[in-house]
């Protein structure tokens, strides 16, 4: 199965992303694509859109993406601080990202965390889902980026 959506993605996305957040980087691959500000290199604390096996959300067998921020430190206590700010903050982002968005640990990763939400069974051949998918990864960046600069 081949996947140029995910560089679609990161085209629409690079184009969508106000300017004052930094210079966007984006990084794709077959099966997503991750996005950070101002570094050559992806930082641990990003964000990305990716297909996964949806058994890692509800157990059943298919697929899913998932949308949204991840922090994937090495330590496992600096991921919960990195979460623990954003939880402080969710009077701040909740209304903005709705209730799908979901602070958890990362979906097949135990020590690393995410707010993130997943989408059960996207239709890959959808000739919106790369903006579907572009205009949702761009609502957490606009919402969390401020927040995280300020408070992480």
């Amino acid at each position: 199965m081949e996947f140029p959506l995910f560089e679609e993605v990161a085209d629409l996305v690079r184009t969508m992303v106000p300017s004052e957040l930094g210079q966007v980087r984006t990084r794709s691959h077959r099966r997503g694509v991750k996005l950070w500000f101002d570094t050559d290199k992806p930082g641990r604390e990003h964000y990305e859109a990716q297909l996964l096996s949806r058994r890692h959300v509800d157990g059943a067998d298919g697929t899913a993406v998932e949308i949204g921020f991840h922090s994937e430190h090495s330590d496992e206590a600096r991921n919960t601080e990195v979460v623990a700010a954003l939880a402080r903050a969710e009077s701040s982002w909740r209304n903005e990202l709705g209730i799908s968005a979901e602070l958890a640990p990362f979906l097949g990763a135990a020590n690393w965390r995410r707010l993130s939400e997943c989408w059960i069974e996207p239709d890959v051949d959808d000739p919106e889902l790369a903006f579907e998918l572009a205009a949702r990864l761009v609502d957490y960046v606009t919402v969390l980026e401020p927040l995280r600069t300020d408070q992480v």
